[in-house]
């Protein structure tokens, strides 16, 4: 779309605007009438490792949300010589799961327990019992009940449970509801009536009645909402949260704040059944949507949602690109001690190419990327390590291919389960988020280690931010009765297939080997945990 079309359409209010808070930044998201992006912002920001937890401080979600939108606003201005003062819809997305209690004051009772943590492994164990269903650690019901059984004070004093996104779209609108795709990652729902298990509800209420708390399950959490229902508007004081300029008018219709998962699968136009997609940044995930329900509950598989609310199952990493990230840095270091300028794009670039150059099997070196805890192979705390043999091949290209390789290995696990136990049948898988920049290399690796073909559209880059700003623009966008896969569909992808890799049969082999060695390896990883080095 051209300068004039694009400024049309802010002109006349026919934009939406999305904001997605990932691991490192909170990006901002622009589009037109057409759903095309016309304009962007972020901010960096990094989680703390405070007292044994993975956190983030509240003022730096204000701080990154209100920082996000400038620059986004920043953005409009210097292309379309317009100051922003507001858009036809709004949609907040965030890290999905975790746990925010607030009490009837509006405080928050204890620091944000982020998805990051892998500290509620009792609750996680009895809740599963319980419902005969996956709770993994990282679920907002996990961390409740974990803190009941740590007697933790604050319990009796909860007035409201939420996740990031759903806390910050309370604040710009006062409603406490969250989209069904992220509540999901809260408790389990039932698909059916779109809400809530029910009969799990009861039989969580029972368990912790003996405590005496002067709530139940469902006077603290949001109450849940699919895709293209009123979330209710951006109020005044809300729109002076977002934008401190105080340009931003009030009244602005948001849609159902949803995680990351959620605007992923919209992203990539991966809502309907058969269709998957896999976001592979700080954390790493593949979502199938299900023809049916799996024949028994896995530790390594979470059952979600799509933000429609048809079955989703989730094979959950918490560790991908973080410590390949790293490494990176630290040849930034050399070139720049060098007299070199770098050029970031440049330098990932070159580094994901020369990977493709490596053995097949990655040389015999062995890298695990746990920055932190990896629940898919047992680790409540992780140590990154790259390990290799006399006899391994230690060259840049083996030792590229090595750290890109590592970034699928426990996601892989879980797709096992999946593909050999329960026959999930894929009929297109897409590929989104940092790993993908460089065109050809994580979709190749990433097509070779689940053996399918893998897409990745010109939008990938994008990412969850377009994600969430297609879902507003589908609350005030769509026509009676109008699917959100036929909207994205005929609305939004019409013509836009991407450019699909199939896997290679000699890069499928080498990868097959790699994990065989990755698994053997992981002893070596539980003795870096359990070393009192650090």
């Amino acid at each position: 779309m051209g300068v004039m079309e694009a400024k049309a359409a802010i002109l006349n209010n026919k934009t939406a605007l999305g904001i997605e808070f990932g691991s490192t930044r909170i990006k901002a998201v622009l589009v037109d009438d057409k759903n095309e992006p016309i304009a962007s912002g972020s901010y960096d920001w990094e989680n703390k490792y405070v007292n044994g937890i993975w956190t983030y401080d509240l003022d730096e979600i204000w701080k990154g949300l209100q920082g996000s939108y400038q620059d986004m606003a920043n953005d409009v201005k210097e292309k379309y010589e317009v100051e922003l003062t507001s858009v036809g819809a709004l949609g907040i997305s965030a890290m999905m799961h975790g746990y925010m209690p607030f009490n009837k004051e509006g405080e928050l009772l204890v620091p944000f327990r982020t998805w990051r943590n892998n500290i509620t492994g009792e609750a996680s164990e009895k809740l599963m019992e319980l419902f005969n269903y996956n709770i993994p650690q990282r679920w907002s019901v996990a961390h409740l009940y974990q803190a009941i059984l740590n007697k933790e004070e604050h319990v009796k004093d909860i007035d409201y449970i939420t996740t990031l996104e759903a806390y910050v779209h309370w604040k710009l609108t006062g409603r406490r509801v969250e989209g069904i795709g992220d509540a999901a990652g809260m408790f389990p729902i039932d698909t059916e009536t779109k809400d809530y298990n029910e009969t799990m509800v009861q039989k969580f209420d029972e368990l912790v009645a003996p405590y005496g708390f002067p709530w139940k399950f469902r006077d603290i959490m949001p109450k849940v909402l699919v895709a293209g229902e009123d979330a209710g508007y951006l109020t005044e004081e809300g729109a002076k949260l977002l934008d401190v300029t105080g340009k931003l008018k009030a009244g602005i219709p948001m849609c159902p704040p949803e995680g990351d998962a959620g605007t992923g699968m919209v992203a990539t136009n991966s809502v309907k059944v058969r269709t998957g997609n896999v976001s592979a940044g700080t954390s790493v995930f593949a979502n199938i949507v299900l023809e049916k329900e799996l024949s028994r509950p896995y530790k390594e598989i979470d059952m979600v949602t799509t933000p429609a609310g048809d079955l989703v199952a989730m094979a959950h990493s918490n560790n991908c690109t973080s410590d390949l990230n790293a490494w990176v840095n630290v040849f930034k270091e050399f070139a720049e001690s060098m007299g070199m300028e770098v050029d970031m794009n440049k330098l990932f670039s070159t580094l994901y190419n020369k990977a493709m150059e490596g053995d097949v099997d990655g040389g015999g070196l062995l890298s695990y990327c746990y920055f932190s805890g990896e629940h898919m192979t047992g680790f409540e705390e992780g140590r990154p390590l790259f390990v290799r043999s006399p006899e391994s091949k230690f060259t840049l290209a083996n030792f590229m291919r090595t750290n890109l390789y590592t970034c699928l290995g426990a996601m892989r696990v879980g797709l096992n389960l999946l593909f050999e136990k329960e026959d999930v049948k894929v009929d297109r898988l897409l590929g989104h988020g940092g790993l993908f920049k460089t065109k050809g290399v994580g979709q190749q690796i990433l097509a070779d280690a689940v053996n399918a073909p893998v897409s990745v559209m010109e939008t990938a880059g994008e990412g969850g931010a377009w994600g969430i700003a297609l879902l507003a623009s589908y609350l005030v966008n769509k026509e009676e009765g109008e699917t959100l896969d036929h909207f994205l569909d005929e609305k939004v992808f019409a013509g836009n297939e991407g450019s699909t890799l199939n896997p290679d049969p000699k890069g499928v082999e080498g990868f097959n080997v790699f994990m065989e060695r990755y698994q053997k390896g992981l002893g070596i990883e539980r003795a870096a945990v359990e070393s009192e080095v650090w």
